[in-house]
């Protein structure tokens, strides 16, 4: 039997004005699996996340996510913008984390994370507390439940990010450079969580500069330059033998001694 990927992307294209950012980009992402996304400034890696959940429009091609076309309806051969309810809808299927941690500052740490499992799936407030409390013995973060998101470290409040998406109990969980707003001693902490996802089996697509990390726990690694995925395969082989000029390069900048401690990182700007 076939095992059908749960986020199929086929020949996606982006455009901003004279910028074509994806360039037909192809990728099937499996259940249960990590697939990490590196790669130069300007690629389009930071873009794809943003179309994947439809809080950018693709240009061309589709995506699939659990056997729904994201953002869109297919009438006859053309594709439709869904109502914004039922893109809301979808996007609450898909749980994203920022390099900013975007919490309310008004609300403590339990009210960010329990906010929208109450006001937008409606569930009932006090079987949402019990396991927003699991989420943050899971991140490490019990202890500071009545906190504001002021009183916390900047690894601290992106745990509560991620808590915070997971307590909407999602099919897929995008990470959008997770740690690169973190001094380097907070890296560790937000990984290690992240690593925990990944043993526990949550389908995660991470866009990333942490070559260590995604040596240690991806399933597969794609580097994409230019809006292109230029190479994509085991981590192992991507990593160190790829076969693509341009990776070559920027891997070249970032993979030496000590990349597999998950703290190797390239200083640059996500597109």
């Amino acid at each position: 039997m076939t095992v059908k990927p749960l986020v199929s992307i086929s020949n996606v294209r982006k455009v901003f004005g004279n910028n074509e950012v994806l360039r037909g980009i192809n990728l099937d992402v499996y259940n249960g699996e990590v697939v990490c996304i590196l790669g130069p400034s300007g690629g389009g890696k930071s873009t794809l996340l943003r179309c994947i959940n439809h809080l950018e429009k693709i240009d061309g091609g589709v995506i699939w996510v659990d056997g729904e076309i994201i953002g869109y309806r297919l009438q006859g051969n053309v594709l439709k913008e869904l109502p914004t309810r039922d893109i809301r809808r979808q996007q609450r299927e898909i749980g994203m984390v920022f390099q900013h941690f975007n919490l309310f500052p008004h609300l403590t740490v339990l009210e960010n994370i329990i906010e929208g499992p109450v006001k937008v799936r409606r569930r009932p407030k006090n079987d949402v507390i019990s396991e927003a409390m699991e989420l943050l013995r899971v991140v490490g973060l019990a202890d500071r439940a009545s906190s504001h998101p002021s009183q916390l470290s900047g690894g601290q409040r992106q745990r509560v990010a991620i808590a915070r998406a997971l307590a909407m109990k999602p099919k897929l969980m995008l990470f959008d450079e997770p740690t690169s707003a973190l001094d380097s001693e907070l890296v560790g902490e937000v990984l290690d969580v992240m690593r925990k996802l990944a043993d526990a089996g949550t389908t995660m697509i991470v866009v990333t500069h942490e070559v260590g990390f995604a040596k240690e726990v991806a399933d597969r690694v794609a580097i994409m330059v230019d809006g292109e995925i230029r190479e994509m395969g085991r981590p192992d082989e991507v990593l160190f033998a790829p076969k693509d000029e341009r990776v070559r390069g920027f891997l070249a900048r970032v993979v030496r001694d000590g990349a597999g401690t998950g703290n190797t990182q390239v200083e640059e700007n996500q597109v």
